[in-house]
């Protein structure tokens, strides 16, 4: 097979060359007003006087934050699935399924032709981010496998389809890509994940596997089942022997890294986190895991960040690269896919330093104030990893549901599940969760206050597979689905209650 890892050393010393002569700031500029100029003729740009916007400030007063709900009743539903000249000028081909987490909610996001161009370009870079680390790569010397979700499309009709956002990408590979791309767009047909991950495994035994992504809670489920069908080692490398990159993204990396140190433990294998969203590929690992993301501040995306106590706030302050310190925010994107000051849902922490990094921290919707005790994504995660710490145990998976006081009651209390790799004690794990909660969280600290407000949380400690048992019930096993950290919706809370108590979802 041709190694082209040469060609890409060469792109990423030109790219390094390119990036190195721009400022982030000015560029990130650059790109909203070629975005506005492309789009306004559309019914979106005429809307919101995209012919007369000279600067970001002007985009800002004429342009409010949406959240998708926003957008799929002011311009998506009239003529749905038939989107042209709405946001974004010409017909969108393609809407990926984005499917709820925390919400229950599932979301058809529009992707373009340029989107998808947008997203190679991005892809391309995080190759080039690990050549320039790892200069004896061959990384493009072998396979590149993608653990998504089905390259199956639904057919909207007129031409527009639906599906997973790697399926899609998957299908507008070039050609000439087929010999270094696995699995075969035949095996990427299966949509049963199970019968899906049993054949790609034994497949995959076979080919010249130099580089593997997903998710990482996926990618863990993929490296149980090679190691069953194959009776080698829990190595990666025992799986495939010339893997050279892991790229893993999608969710919160910590939860899992103590069990991928054990499945991957060869340095030659470099680990980069890939935060490609469904509406665009804002970011990539160019440094070490621990180091943030570098923003993709030329592709088609336009970046600004809400600081997160303004978050819920009706004007919120609006920052870029341009006047945004270091610090945590909620993250809002305008892309080359008409998505206009859209409400990603994604905490980001925005590291000092240049070129602009973040590190993803958790969702807006993964802040848990159900009493007003405030507690964010991070610090949840925190806790967990402090309790299983404790118990001498890794975590697997975990979510967290309120209770809500019954009549005559005062008080809640939270709920979180958590599948550990061995027993522990749930007693013990629930007090040293509540103690590095009360630490970490001031609020939380006040409404657990004599138990007035808030009643010490509960700990249900489910045994090995009971998430993966839980995901399938719902019908959202595999691909890019993910279980949702915090339950925020109704549904989904009655259905963390389930599990915790055992019974059928």
């Amino acid at each position: 097979m041709l190694d082209a890892t040469p060609l890409l050393r060469g792109y990423a010393r030109l790219r390094d060359k390119r990036l190195a002569r721009r400022s982030a700031a000015a560029t990130q500029e650059t790109q909203l007003l070629r975005l506005v100029r492309r789009a306004a003729r559309t019914r979106f740009g005429r809307d919101h006087d995209f012919a007369s916007i000279r600067s970001v400030a002007d985009f800002q007063a004429r342009v409010p934050l949406r959240s998708f709900e926003d957008f799929k009743r002011d311009y998506f539903d009239a003529t749905f699935p038939v989107l042209e000249d709405v946001t974004w000028p010409g017909t969108v081909p393609y809407f990926a399924v984005s499917s709820g987490t925390s919400s229950g909610r599932t979301k058809h996001i529009p992707v373009t032709r340029e989107m998808i161009r947008s997203n190679a370009r991005a892809g391309t870079d995080l190759l080039a981010h690990h050549v320039r680390r790892h200069p004896r790569s061959d990384v493009l010397g072998g396979k590149s496998f993608m653990l998504s979700g089905s390259v199956a499309m639904e057919d909207l009709g007129d031409g527009i389809k639906a599906g997973d956002l790697s399926g899609i990408a998957r299908l507008e590979n070039p050609r000439w890509s087929n010999p270094f791309v696995f699995p075969s767009i035949k095996e990427a047909l299966e949509a049963d994940w199970e019968t899906k991950i049993d054949r790609l495994a034994r497949l995959s035994l076979d080919e010249p596997i130099h580089c593997i992504a997903g998710t990482p809670s996926w990618l863990l489920l993929f490296f149980e089942r090679l190691a069953a069908v194959s009776g080698r080692p829990h190595d990666v490398r025992a799986f495939y022997p010339n893997l050279n990159l892991l790229v893993y993204g999608g969710m919160s990396f910590a939860p899992y890294r103590e069990t991928f140190e054990h499945w991957c433990p060869n340095p030659d294998v470099d680990w980069r986190e890939a935060y490609s969203a469904s509406e665009g590929f804002v970011a990539s690992a160019d440094r070490g895991v621990d180091e943030g993301l570098r923003l993709n501040t030329d592709i088609g995306l336009f970046f600004e960040f809400v600081p997160i106590d303004e978050w819920e706030s009706e004007s919120p302050t609006r920052l870029t690269l341009a006047d945004a310190p270091a610090g945590e925010y909620g993250l809002v994107l305008s892309t080359c896919a008409g998505l206009w000051a859209y409400r990603i849902g994604d905490v980001v922490e925005l590291i000092p330093g240049d070129p602009p990094r973040v590190k993803v921290t958790g969702r807006t919707s993964y802040y848990l104030s159900a009493f007003g005790e405030h507690l964010s994504g991070r610090e949840i995660e925190a806790a967990v990893l402090a309790a299983a710490h404790d118990a001498g145990r890794s975590v697997a998976e975990y979510t967290v549901a309120p209770v809500y006081p019954a009549r005559g009651e005062s008080a809640g209390q939270h709920v979180f599940v958590v599948e550990l790799d061995g027993p522990a004690d749930a007693a013990r794990f629930a007090d040293v969760l509540d103690r590095a909660l009360q630490q970490g969280n001031e609020d939380y600290e006040v409404h657990r206050r004599g138990d007035y407000q808030l009643k010490a949380p509960r700990a249900v400690l489910v045994e090995p597979g009971a998430f993966t048992g839980w995901m399938r019930a719902r019908g959202k096993l595999g691909g890019q689905n993910k279980v949702p950290r915090v339950a925020a919706s109704e549904e989904v809370r009655r259905d963390v209650m389930k599990l915790a108590a055992g019974e059928t979802v």
